[in-house]
């Protein structure tokens, strides 16, 4: 007698399942980092314009935002608003002197939660009124 059976044998399913969990351990790194990086460009990007509006503040009012020397983490008086990728990833302060000559700022983005554990080589980003871009975590290519 001839059984038709048909299906797959435990060992056909435990290889399968052999190989998707390789395939797993391989691509789940490479997706968190892809991810990490994304969060950093908008950041990045909230930081140039803000910077931005900070040369336009200058222009109008003679003084960097805020006008008097300090930091900040309201960006309203700008014109920018923190969208909730960069807000929940991210803390950015403004901070200004504008006792000194010439007056200065410099907008700094700190990393928050998962941020900061995924995107630990370049940790702080700051970007300052001359255009230097520095990272706190020393990789040259955060920015």
């Amino acid at each position: 007698m001839k059984s038709n059976q048909r299906g797959f044998t435990l060992i056909e399913l435990m290889i399968t399942v052999a190989i998707v969990a390789i395939l797993a351990s391989v691509a789940y790194p490479s997706y968190t980092r892809h991810l990490a990086r994304a969060k950093r460009a908008a950041a990045e990007g909230l930081m140039q314009n803000v910077a931005s509006k900070q040369e336009q503040y200058m222009l109008n009012a003679r003084t960097y935002y805020p006008p008097v020397s300090g930091s900040t983490t309201d960006l309203s008086p700008l014109g920018v608003v923190v969208g909730n990728e960069v807000s929940t990833n991210y803390t950015v302060t403004v901070v200004s002197d504008n006792a000194a000559t010439p007056p200065s700022f410099y907008v700094e983005a700190v990393p928050k939660t998962a941020q900061a554990s995924n995107d630990s080589k370049c940790g702080t980003l700051r970007l300052t009124n001359t255009a230097a871009k520095t990272a706190s975590g020393g990789s040259a290519d955060c920015w």
